[in-house]
């Protein structure tokens, strides 16, 4: 009879063998009635087997806090599957035992009954010790779940708050045990809570649903992930995947007059989904990168097609890029108008402010009589002001500190209107999935450098423009001179040196930016266009396409980077099939184009756009200088006056203060053009470094097929880039312009020009 009471006990029934104590955390104890029967022995296997039994009513009943509805009447179905797949724990593993032990009993089993006729309390106790340390872990693991993720205790009535991502995270991490037993209750209590995820997760990447309780995504914040909700298991890469593919058919869901996803393809999902938990990482890595793969294809033939990428293309390389040039040289001279009119306001209607409502309208305004009037692209730009609205700036007359230059990022945000300007494109569907807003922020910083470089050279252009009228008026009066009497060759050779300057500023300018817009820009966007099949132009030449026409279909037109559709296309040249580019390689020859785009064009190496910025701001110095004198380097000459006064300045005063501000500019200049050139030609040199050991490295590896494939294609590219940089050393040092700069300044100065004409 005690050996059935203490089955019954280890059931989850009472016994008046145990008594309560007036702890209820603690389990109960012999009742004293029965310890002074007992041997000590059997006393402590009694408590030992109570202690189990404790813990396994205690589990059982954990549906009372596991499965209790909040406010709204949900019960969390995360922990409703881990209290289901334990409670089938206990069903088929602890109860099954407690049967079979009683099975034992009644058969007088003789392993288990000593003598036929007694049951050793010890052999009890031996048999059920194996669940000791699972139920000590679970009773833990409860006393963790009454509490909510968070830490904090939720009110009475109310269930505690776990997300699935935190609970997935907590089971994996207990189940990392060196008990092989609790390893394995909490391997299936995760697996059994990451089943239901993957229901929801099944939901969201091939129905395009989101469920009301506890959902994935939040669909408010254009369907990003729950971070709550997302195991931490899963790489960053597969996280973007999920947002990317749940995104895409919710909103190809919603547009019902749209090709909808075809019934095979999402039970071909639904079966990859199910041959893989988060907890196998690689397995479920691969699983979302094929469903990726196929969304992004079956996205590009029926929603995305080339048209609505080619006039993305177009929009955002003739007005990021400055390749529509009417365009972009009105907005520049829209934008020093709205400043000007801002500075020059009295009234309190214009209070000088620049808002961004003023730059959408001087945007608008800038399209007007230009090709971009009847652009509808046009409509997805705006400009904004990140710092707010602001007060226009003017340039900085105060000498620039060359030697302070550090290689740091570069911003050319604020070159334009002299606050931080950004233009922004408003991305529509289904153009959210080809481009992200990296992207965008890529294209919106190459529209300040670009801009920033046009900016400044219309106004040293202006610049010139002014000392020219100032030149021809002056020669009605002097002649072939400069006029003056005593400052007459001082006023010469600074003349010279201020056109000496301008022509300088000019020079580089022109030389730097048609590199970027004809060298870098315009090749790589015919490039671009070519590798995506979206431009008609071939890169062979006609008169060898004609020579080779009955070999047509066995050349390749594009050897650069060639897609997977293009490899398709040569490969199978009888079949006659127009194979379309995939989606995967349209993002990676749109990445590469960016990357290219940011190296070739020295933005993306901070020494040389540092300089470059600094080259700007002197620029710039340079000609509100000279706007500030009038528009002429040279004083009038009724300013001066022929002769000196008494207690006046001396004549030539004014011409050697001018002197040495055009001085300044000009070795400002030269140490900036000279610190360019060095920079140029460390970073072509580091290139070709960087091409010899791949070399080198490629021929210790080649051995392996797809390393060189990677390895060849990165060469590639990097080639390209230090071409790119060889062009703009030809065009800077070309006849020697730069790398004789130097010795001819110093010839120049060891003459004693400048200390014959008194300035010195």
């Amino acid at each position: 009879m005690v050996v059935a009471e203490i089955l019954l006990v280890l059931s989850g029934h009472s016994s008046s063998i145990f008594t309560k104590g007036d702890n209820p955390s603690q389990p109960p104890k012999v009742s004293s009635a029965f310890a002074d029967l007992l041997h000590p022995g059997e006393i402590e296997s009694l408590e030992s087997l109570s202690r189990i039994a404790w813990r396994y009513a205690r589990i059982k009943n954990a549906k009372r806090t596991l499965c209790t509805p909040n406010n709204a009447g949900q019960v969390s179905k995360y922990l409703s599957a881990l209290y289901a797949a334990l409670n089938d724990i206990l069903k088929t593993e602890y109860e099954a035992l407690i049967v079979e032990t009683e099975a034992k009993v009644v058969k007088r089993d003789d392993a288990f009954v000593a003598s036929g006729a007694f049951v050793p309390l010890s052999s009890i106790r031996a048999t059920f010790s194996e669940w000791d340390a699972p139920f000590a872990a679970l009773h833990t693991l409860l006393d963790r779940l009454e509490v909510s993720a968070d830490g904090t205790v939720p009110p009475r009535g109310e269930p505690p708050l776990w997300p699935p991502g935190k609970l997935i995270d907590m089971l994996l991490e207990r189940a990392e045990t060196g008990v092989g037993k609790i390893g394995s209750i909490m391997s299936s209590l995760a697996v059994a809570v990451q089943r239901v995820w993957r229901i929801e997760l099944i939901a969201f990447l091939v129905h395009g649903t989101l469920s009301t309780t506890e959902p994935l995504a939040n669909e408010k914040e254009a369907y990003s992930l729950n971070a709550e909700a997302i195991p931490s298991c899963l790489s960053f890469q597969t996280r973007e995947s999920i947002t990317y593919v749940g995104k895409a058919l919710v909103t190809v869901r919603a547009a019902r007059g749209q090709k909808q996803l075809p019934r095979t393809l999402t039970t071909e999902h639904t079966k990859i989904l199910e041959r893989a938990l988060p907890q196998d990482v690689y397995a479920f890595d691969k699983a979302i990168a094929e469903i990726r793969t196929n969304v992004s294809e079956w996205l590009w033939a029926n929603i995305l097609t080339k048209p609505m990428v080619n006039e993305a293309l177009e929009s955002l390389g003739n007005y990021f890029l400055l390749r529509n040039g009417e365009f972009g040289l009105s907005l520049i001279r829209e934008i020093e108008r709205l400043k000007i009119s801002r500075l020059t306001a009295r009234n309190a209607a214009r209070s000088g402010i620049i808002r961004e409502q003023d730059l959408q309208l001087a945007l608008l305004r800038a399209s007007l009589g230009t090709s971009a009037q009847s652009d509808l692209t046009l409509t997805r730009l705006k400009m904004t002001l990140p710092s707010g609205p602001l007060r226009p700036l003017l340039p900085s007359l105060s000498n620039p500190n060359v030697s302070a230059i550090r290689p740091a990022q570069v911003n050319f945000g604020d070159v334009l209107l002299g606050t931080p300007l950004l233009l922004v494109y408003n991305l529509q569907w289904p153009l959210d999935l080809f481009l992200r807003p990296s992207d965008l922020q890529i294209y919106a910083d190459l529209f300040s450098y670009i801009s920033s470089i046009r900016k400044v050279q219309t106004r040293v252009l202006e610049c010139w423009g002014w000392l020219s009228n100032a030149q021809r008026a002056r020669r009605r009066w002097t002649g072939l001179g400069e006029g003056g009497t005593e400052d007459s060759e001082g006023r010469k050779v600074l003349l010279r040196c201020g056109w000496g300057v301008v022509r300088d500023m000019l020079w580089f300018l022109d030389t730097l930016l048609a590199y970027i817009m004809s060298d870098v820009i315009d090749i790589e966007f015919r490039k671009l266009k070519d590798q995506l099949h979206l431009s008609g132009q071939s890169t062979v030449p006609p008169a060898r396409t004609r020579r080779n026409s009955h070999n047509e279909a066995k050349t390749p037109t594009n050897t650069h980077f060639p897609s997977v559709a293009s490899k398709q296309e040569h490969n199978e040249p009888a079949s006659g099939r127009s194979v379309d580019l995939d989606f995967t390689t349209l993002r990676e020859v749109h990445n590469r184009f960016l990357e290219c785009l940011l190296t070739a064009s020295l933005l993306a190496n901070p020494t040389c756009a540092s300089t470059i910025r600094t080259i700007l701001e002197v620029c710039e110095r340079f000609v509100a200088q000279v706007e500030r004198w009038g528009g002429d380097v040279l004083p009038a000459l009724l300013f001066e006056g022929s002769v000196s006064f008494d207690g006046g300045e001396d004549v030539g005063s004014m011409v050697r203060e001018r002197w040495k501000v055009v001085y300044d500019v000009n070795e400002a200049l030269v140490s900036l053009m000279e610190t360019f050139y060095e920079q140029l030609s460390a970073a072509s040199s580091s290139q070709v470094q960087a091409n010899v050991t791949a070399e080198i490295t490629m021929n210790m590896s080649s051995m392996l097929p797809s390393a060189f494939n990677l390895d060849r294609k990165r060469r590639e590219g990097e080639g390209e880039v230090r071409r790119h940089i060889e062009r703009l050393l030809l065009r800077l040092d070309f006849n020697g312009a730069l790398s004789k700069w130097k010795a001819d300044i110093e010839m120049a100065a060891s003459e004693g020009i400048l200390k014959s004409a008194g300035l010195a």
